[in-house]
């Protein structure tokens, strides 16, 4: 039987699948020769987590979190109690494929859907199931809440989008047993750190524009103030001897005059990378671009093999 190697069970914006090759060119050097422990405190669709799991199989202990409790607790859903999932997400694709060809009653469906979500009265296994059906059949695959936590996207225009992807969530389940969840700040995740430990940062990102800001994913605004917060953070790391990357993006490419993440981070290593957006609302927006990999990596940097 083929081995199906875990993938993001989640469309997400910002997600880190076409940067993984720029990553691993700048991981620091001798870390993964012996046993690690690896920890992203903004795990995301969990490209990045996914990748590190399938190539490190002598990772001593992985850690996620997330400030989005939503997100957290269906990965917690996926490692404790997938196949439950599976049988309501199946139903649901079920149901949703029935109504392909009515846009009225397809759309009563996702709006039915998407206000049981927001009334977070469902249990958790139903409520991840409710997690994953919107963000399968969503506008652009865009999560996104408002200040009173209300998932607000409105249904995508897909006739048959793959909602249940029961191979791939097994698969996720599978290497979920090697890691901790948590949801919370992600400072807190300096209490699992080891001696030997990496950490890959993949911040909400910095608005490249005012209508640019894809960072509501929680209710809670991820401003300026949090950025320099965050680089406190990593500079705390630095003089505990962790290793780091930290994902974010180019606002100089934007504006050749803005030195915000140049200023802030011009004690560490900054790598400007070509990456693609592929979710924005007004599709001539979608496209390359720069974005940062920033590391306080000062030896040579080794492409793993």
């Amino acid at each position: 039987m083929k081995k199906v190697i875990a993938k993001p069970f989640l469309k997400w914006a910002g997600g880190k699948t076409q940067l993984i090759e720029q990553i691993e060119n700048q991981l620091p050097k001798n870390i993964f020769e012996s046993s690690f422990t690896y920890i992203e405190p903004f795990v995301g669709s969990g490209a990045v987590l996914f990748w590190m799991l399938e190539q490190f199989p002598n990772m001593e202990n992985a850690v996620i979190n997330d400030i989005n409790t939503d997100l957290t607790n269906c990965y917690i859903s996926i490692k404790e109690d997938v196949e439950k999932l599976i049988n309501t997400l199946s139903n649901w694709q079920t149901e949703f494929y029935l109504l392909s060809h009515n846009d009225t009653e397809k759309k009563e469906y996702y709006y039915e859907k998407r206000t049981l979500f927001n009334s977070r009265t469902s249990n958790q296994i139903t409520q991840s199931a409710l997690f994953i059906f919107l963000n399968r059949t969503c506008f652009n695959g865009l999560f996104r809440v408002n200040r009173k936590n209300e998932f607000n996207v409105p249904i995508g225009s897909y006739k048959k989008p793959l909602i249940c992807n029961k191979e791939n969530l097994r698969a996720v389940s599978k290497v979920l047993q090697r890691v901790v969840i948590l949801n919370g700040d992600y400072s807190e995740t300096l209490n699992l750190a080891t001696d030997n430990t990496f950490f890959y940062f993949d911040p909400p990102y910095k608005p490249l524009s005012e209508t640019s800001s894809f960072n509501s994913y929680a209710k809670d605004e991820f401003n300026d103030s949090e950025q320099v917060r965050l680089r406190d953070f990593c500079t705390q790391l630095d003089d505990l001897n962790h290793k780091w990357i930290l994902s974010n993006s180019d606002v100089k490419g934007k504006n050749p005059n803005d030195n915000f993440f140049d200023d802030l981070y011009s004690d560490f290593n900054i790598h400007r990378v070509n990456a693609r957006r592929s979710i924005n609302a007004n599709p001539s927006k979608r496209g390359k671009l720069t974005e940062l990999l920033i590391t306080n990596n000062n030896r040579e940097y080794a492409q793993i093999v």
